[in-house]
């Protein structure tokens, strides 16, 4: 029944971005009515969760962000925590690989509302433009989403965290809030199962500042994976 679920949960997903993107392209002609679009994207996708997949989700310790700006550094163990964050902070976005920008449709709409590709294979020109270009984010009063494996890991899979989290902590003046979640159990790092259960994401308490690159790097891994450790690992309901 859970492969019935989660093949029909597929299709209405599919059904809803092509429908939704499509129906949805005048909005294009403006970053407000873009973002308005992805928001209401997102909450579609989090109905078909939950009334589909029986996938329902656990926000808590939001009160740890701050008012405006902030760099938010996330677990990445799914697809399912780039649409719940985008959802959970008011002008969200990410730093994400630059090809993802030419999806037709999606990738449209992610480009319009902002979000900031990068292509790791420039190295340091890549690295000084994501720097350059999360600033001027922030200095609009955006939360920036960085993943700092770069990648999609399993729970319990241990990737070394890339340097553009720690590029951002040292250059941007902004607080760095950690984020655990337990997604990769009910949700998969690729595959089409989905596990009925109830996802839960964390915001911890921003960093300290003025910490070296190697100290706050294993803050951050110590904050997550402590947080992510007392968290789930089936279904809770």
């Amino acid at each position: 029944m859970i492969w019935v679920r989660s093949g029909v949960y597929f299709a209405a997903f599919m059904t809803w971005t092509v429908v939704a993107g499509f129906f949805c392209l005048p909005a294009l002609l403006s970053q407000k009515w873009s973002m308005a679009v992805a928001k209401m994207w997102v909450r579609g996708i989090m109905f078909l969760a939950r009334t589909i997949a029986g996938i329902d989700c656990e926000v808590t310790g939001k009160s740890h962000l701050p008012d405006g700006a902030s760099i938010v550094a996330a677990q990445h163990q799914s697809s399912f925590e780039t649409y719940r964050l985008y959802l959970e902070l008011d002008r969200p976005t990410f730093v994400l690989k630059r090809e993802l920008l030419s999806i037709p449709i999606v990738g449209w709409f992610m480009k319009r509302v902002g979000m900031i590709g990068i292509d790791r294979s420039a190295g340091a020109s890549s690295m000084r433009k994501m720097i350059r270009d999360s600033q001027a984010a922030l200095d609009a009063g955006r939360q920036i989403i960085v993943f700092p494996e770069g990648t999609r890991a399993a729970p319990g899979e241990v990737i070394p965290y890339r340097p553009g989290i720690a590029a951002l902590y040292a250059h941007c003046s902004e607080p760095v809030v950690p984020v655990a979640l337990n997604s990769g159990y009910f949700w998969g790092r690729s595959r089409v199962l989905k596990i009925p259960g109830v996802i839960q994401v964390q915001f911890l308490p921003p960093l300290a500042e003025g910490m070296n690159k190697q100290e706050m790097l294993a803050d951050l891994r110590a904050r997550i994976d402590s947080a992510a450790a007392g968290m789930p690992t089936g279904p809770s309901h």
